[in-house]
């Protein structure tokens, strides 16, 4: 610490401290003592950010590594998370907005809630940090009303098609294939091989992932302009176009037994693994959840034109205690916290289009490669929403045990189906 100092000749400087010297000899023996200036440091404000979101287990210890890096670039900021379930917060969050109250100042939530939410006056408007032409195009159109951007997307989870081990097809002397036809001669190649139950494993909870599985099907043979006009309503779901992808190419395969019975779909993916099973339809997040990442191959439909690309999205509602704090975070999430996700082992891809094939994680690049070169869709079921996607899922399952009651199914698809 430095003490106020006089700039002092140096001759004028020695012989006043001879005269000090003396003087504090000749006076009593008392001393006086200088109390030296101090510089107060103002310090910085730590604050907390509370975020919620849907990750736990190792879907959130990739997360973490995210807010992390960003607590790290900012040390006055600490952020506490939580996670809940979207169908929870979508009870919660409308009550908590009315009081104009918020449980946190970043939440991640379904892209049609955001956009509902936004038009309610209830979230902070992302235009002045979210750039549309940095990213993956239509991505925002969801979290976009009249022009104000309410969302922010951070990764995306794509549903590329069927995952097989390169290890299960060297043995066997199997080979990805190239045409529908070779599609269907890999499955019944498959089936003849002893020990192996069914060629695809189907994974299954409330029905989600029947779901991606026949919307692999719309996209592959419909397009991604069928998969838009079923979700808006314009098409039905008894219309010939939709009927003949059911009829001349799912169906067949679960009548010729293909496809086995719904198998809660983390106890498929073990089964799978095991090589019980030899394919398995399921999200790029499967990445994260087998023992060797690097045995993983992956076959979508031969002639695919579109793939289902599901972005988390995140909002900053306007009740937030720190408006600046959270719209810096959410700018992060958006940007270079998608570059940080995509390098973990979240199975993950980028809607920020400043990320590389090269920041990805190693057995996620391929992946990354091959969803670049196909159009991105919506999740159809989760783009309806609501009743109809419970009942969308009820119908699936009851198709995949039941594949001649066909007609019922697309039926009932209409005759539930939201009315405008």
């Amino acid at each position: 610490m430095r003490y106020a100092m006089n700039k002092i000749p140096a001759l004028l400087l020695v012989g006043a401290l001879i005269i000090a010297t003396v003087a504090s000899g000749c006076i009593g023996g008392t001393t006086t003592t200088e109390t030296p200036t101090v510089t107060k440091t103002k310090t910085q404000e730590v604050i907390t950010l509370k975020v919620i979101g849907p990750w736990s287990g190792a879907e959130l210890d990739a997360f973490m590594e995210v807010l992390k890096a960003f607590e790290k670039q900012h040390p006055n900021i600490k952020i506490e998370y939580k996670t809940y379930r979207a169908e929870d917060l979508s009870t919660i969050l409308p009550l908590q907005f009315e009081s104009h109250d918020t449980p946190a100042d970043v939440i991640f939530m379904w892209g049609w809630f955001i956009a509902e939410m936004g038009k309610k006056g209830h979230l902070m408007e992302l235009n002045n940090i979210i750039n549309p032409e940095e990213y993956v195009p239509g991505i925002l159109d969801s979290v976009t009303v009249d022009g104000k951007i309410y969302g922010a997307p951070f990764t995306a989870a794509a549903k590329p098609g069927f995952w097989y081990r390169k290890s299960f097809f060297e043995k066997h002397n199997l080979k990805p294939p190239k045409t529908w036809d070779d599609f269907v001669a890999l499955l019944e190649e498959i089936k003849k091989i002893p020990g192996i139950k069914a060629p695809i494993v189907s994974g299954d909870s409330v029905g989600w992932p029947l779901s991606d599985v026949t919307e692999h099907f719309i996209l592959t043979f419909g397009g991604k302009d069928l998969q838009l006009k079923l979700i808006k309503g314009e098409v039905k779901w008894e219309d010939p176009q939709v009927r003949k992808i059911f009829e001349e190419k799912l169906v067949p395969l679960l009548k010729a037994g293909y496809f086995s019975d719904p198998i809660e779909w983390t106890s498929a993916v073990d089964l799978w693994w095991k090589g019980e099973y030899a394919l398995y339809f399921m999200g790029t997040w499967i990445t994260g959840m087998v023992d060797d990442p690097n045995d993983l191959g992956l076959i979508p439909l031969p002639g695919v034109k579109a793939m289902v690309i599901a972005p988390d999205y995140l909002m900053v509602p306007k009740y937030t205690s720190h408006p600046k704090e959270a719209l810096e975070l959410a700018k992060f999430l958006a940007t270079e916290g998608q570059r940080i996700h995509v390098g973990t082992k979240s199975g993950k891809l980028a809607t920020w289009k400043k990320v590389s094939i090269d920041d990805y994680w190693a057995p996620m690049r391929d992946v990354a490669k091959i969803v670049a070169n196909v159009e991105s869709a919506p999740d159809l079921d989760d783009s309806v929403g609501g009743e109809w996607q419970k009942v969308f899922w009820d119908q699936l399952k009851l198709l995949w045990v039941q594949p001649d009651r066909l007609d019922e199914v697309l039926k009932t698809l209409d005759e539930k189906f939201p009315k405008k």
